[in-house]
């Protein structure tokens, strides 16, 4: 009894990206410059909308939204992989600690994913159904929407640590820079099944599903599109969408090949990286520079605060 409790796991140790302390140095400049750039396009992107009363449409109070996802998903992330590479013993993380960050990680993943899906619908109905958009995406809808959203992606990102709570007895050492939920299910004592399987049918409604419905309002968006009489018309709504589309495509293609086929994947923590850390830092510029509102505000806010 006493060599089996000896087993048990409270403290993990998390690898990073690298051992070698070049290596370390160099990444730790990169992503902290990421991580900065992060940090002030979500929060400008944030404050220009809070600012301008004429930009307090749904598609703003989703892309505000948005943001703050970005900035929190990107500090539960970003501030602990750079502890592990500049600090010795930067790795070390308790139980509770891995918990908590694994839990916050898949609250704001489950979050983002379906928002995601939610703002494309908002662009399907803008463009597809103009004269009712404002009966279609009401306010009262669009924070039904962001509430629910929020209470369900609580519920589903505890609920099973709390219904099941998860015992490690093996090893200790998780080749990740975060507590990424399938790497941590590989340490699990005993029978792994059930966080299996939460896994693959979270990953299902909160992946597979919005991804789904991102591809059916794109191809229902890109029909109207051609119907446009206006060559630039079309032109500038076809260069938007692509620009939109690839971020889209980047989240839900990397999270999928992640989730939906863990066990083939052998480079886990290298994909994290690009919908975890990459992507947070690309939704404010690609939403930005493509918005006509964002830079025209963003100039004017620049011009008030230099007189």
């Amino acid at each position: 009894m006493e060599n089996e409790n000896q087993t048990y796991v409270h403290e993990f140790i998390l690898n990073g990206l690298s051992q070698d302390p070049k290596t370390q140095h160099l990444l730790s400049a990169l992503f902290t410059i990421i991580y900065v750039f992060t940090m002030f396009g979500n929060l400008s992107l944030i404050l220009i909308v809070l600012v301008s009363a004429h930009m307090h449409t749904p598609m703003y109070y989703f892309l505000c939204h948005l943001s703050f996802l970005d900035l929190f998903y990107s500090s539960t992330t970003v501030p602990k992989m750079l502890q592990i590479m500049l600090f010795s013993g930067g790795g070390k993380i308790s139980l509770i600690g891995c918990l908590t960050q694994m839990c916050a990680n898949i609250f704001l993943g489950e979050t983002e994913c379906v928002l995601l899906a939610v703002m494309v619908y908002d662009r399907y109905v803008a463009i597809c159904f103009p004269l009712h958009y404002l009966v279609i995406m009401s306010w009262k809808k669009c924070r039904s929407i962001t509430v629910t959203l929020c209470l369900a992606s609580l519920v589903f990102s505890t609920l099973p640590t709390i219904l099941k709570p998860p015992v490690f007895c093996r090893v200790n050492i998780i080749d990740h820079f975060i507590c990424e939920s399938i790497a941590l299910v590989k340490l699990l004592c005993g029978d792994s099944s059930f966080h299996e399987s939460i896994i693959f049918f979270g990953s299902f409604f909160t992946l597979l599903a919005p991804f789904l419905c991102v591809m059916m309002s794109y191809i229902c968006i890109i029909t109207s599109i051609m119907k446009i009489s206006s060559l630039s018309g079309r032109t500038k709504l076809f260069s938007t969408c692509a620009s939109h589309l690839t971020v889209v495509l980047m989240f839900y293609g990397t999270s999928m090949a992640m989730y939906l086929g863990h066990k083939k994947h052998q480079n886990q923590k290298y994909v994290a990286i690009i919908y975890g850390i990459i992507c947070p830092m690309l939704n404010p510029i690609i939403y930005s520079l493509r918005n006509k509102d964002v830079k025209v505000t963003a100039i004017k806010i620049l011009i008030r605060m230099s007189t």
